[in-house]
């Protein structure tokens, strides 16, 4: 056990002489749909040892893609909590803060699935993992609440919290780079976005996010709140048990369902609500920050094939008989080019645009025989985790130990080396990782 001092109070962490762990260090404090503020502070050594709670949640719609990620955690609306990983000799290391992915409607930075001892040991960095508020508790909030985007200003908090107590890890809080995959990707573009985030962090890193789903949502969100009010009926949202709620926010994902592609990732920050500017501000915005902070943004080859395996109309493709699998594969292609690479693509090209310094990587790896191919998540067991906290996953296919170790190694030097020099260190604007 180690000893370290926080902004908090005093606390006990784990230090086995190579790495240096705190579990579910609380970083913030809020009753249900009110904004974050710093946690009390407490006087008496206080024990970080322990996996934190998770955003009370659904099962996960890509269960069959990654298997279960928070099972066994404990679920509380007192979720605002992190958990640091560094080498137990860190002094001055650069610092990397992992935003989990699931559609702002489930999964956890408190997952083993995202455990980052590789990472940290092979790097040389210190890794924080955040937790945030989820689904109707932290997004597209019900009516009678003043407040939304409240797990975005969790994540501001977070960050806030990295900047005045990393020290004490062996971080340098002048040298933060932010990451995440798919919602946690959406969520590093808003925090970018965020004028509260400036100064926190350097760096940025944005895996398999669909970043033209901020604009025109206004109508799909006014529905979604009409059917979770209407679910609520007369209960107060602020008395309401967490059963209601999420039987609120099932009937609100019901009703964004018209409203196409948009409708993938109903739940999430709405620009015009603090702490976002208004969308006729996004472009000015971007320009003043991509002249300070260097970018890496991309995804996986047949990022959307989940999302097509789970379509509707889906059950058309595989009426196709043994033309169903190549059709999927096209569909797939085609949807990733729309959601997912395509804008990352054009995403970077802005940010050299306005003065930036940006790279984009595709992942083209994925196991032999793999349900799927090279989608969504794939890029996850390469980076954070261990292959038992990925032996569950049904992406990875039938095989036992499918990760391939070398290039996992190469993806995790290509990132702790982004956040040591950024776009300098990948050497090329374009990678092709696994192909």
């Amino acid at each position: 056990m180690r000893r370290v001092d926080l902004s908090t109070g005093p606390a006990l962490i784990e230090d086995d002489g190579v790495l240096v762990r705190a579990r579910g260090v609380p970083y913030a404090s809020a009753s249900r749909f009110v904004s974050p503020t710093s946690p009390t502070r407490w006087d008496e050594p206080r024990e970080l040892t322990v996996r934190g709670p998770v955003c009370p949640q659904l099962p996960s719609r890509l269960l069959f893609v990654t298997g279960p990620v928070t099972e066994g955690l404990q679920h509380s609306e007192d979720c605002q909590v992190l958990s640091v990983t560094a080498p137990s000799d860190a002094d001055g290391l650069p610092v990397m803060v992992w935003f989990h992915g699931g559609a702002y409607v489930s999964g956890s930075g408190e997952s083993p699935n995202y455990d980052p001892d590789d990472l940290v040991g092979e790097g040389r960095v210190v890794v924080v993992t955040v937790s945030y508020r989820l689904g109707i508790f932290g997004y597209c909030t019900p009516r009678g609440v003043d407040e939304d985007n409240l797990g975005l200003r969790d994540q501001l908090l977070a960050l806030r919290w990295v900047h005045d107590n990393i020290p004490a890890f062996g971080g340098d809080p002048a040298r933060v780079t932010l990451f995440g995959q798919s919602a946690g990707g959406d969520s590093v573009y808003s925090l970018m976005l965020s004028e509260a985030a400036d100064g926190l962090y350097s760096r940025a890193i944005i895996q398999s996010a669909p970043l033209d789903m901020r604009e025109g949502r206004d109508e799909m969100t006014a529905a979604m709140s009409a059917a979770a009010a209407e679910s609520l009926g007369d209960t107060d949202p602020f008395a309401a048990s967490v059963e209601d709620l999420h039987r609120a926010q099932v009937a609100a994902l019901v009703a964004a369902q018209p409203f196409g592609l948009v409708s993938g990732m109903a739940f999430g920050p709405m620009l015009g609500v603090d702490p976002l500017p208004p969308a006729g501000e996004v472009s000015a915005r971007i320009a003043r920050v991509a002249r300070k902070v260097d970018l890496l943004v991309g995804c996986t080859r047949l990022d959307a094939a989940p999302f097509v395996e789970i379509n509707p109309r889906a059950s058309r493709l595989r009426a196709l008989g043994p033309f169903a699998r190549p059709a999927a594969r096209v569909a797939s292609a085609t949807m990733t080019r729309q959601i997912f690479s395509g804008p990352a693509g054009r995403f970077a090209d802005r940010w050299r645009s306005e003065g930036g310094r940006a790279s984009v990587y595709r992942l083209d790896w994925s196991p032999r025989d793999a349900p799927l191919g090279a989608c969504h998540c794939m890029d996850l067991p390469l980076l954070l985790g261990t292959e038992s906290a990925w032996a569950g996953a049904p992406m990875l296919g039938p095989h036992r130990n499918p990760v391939d170790h070398e290039l996992a190694v190469r993806m995790r030097a290509l990132w702790s080396r982004f956040a040591y020099h950024g776009v300098d260190a990948l050497g090329a604007e374009r990678l092709r990782l696994g192909a």
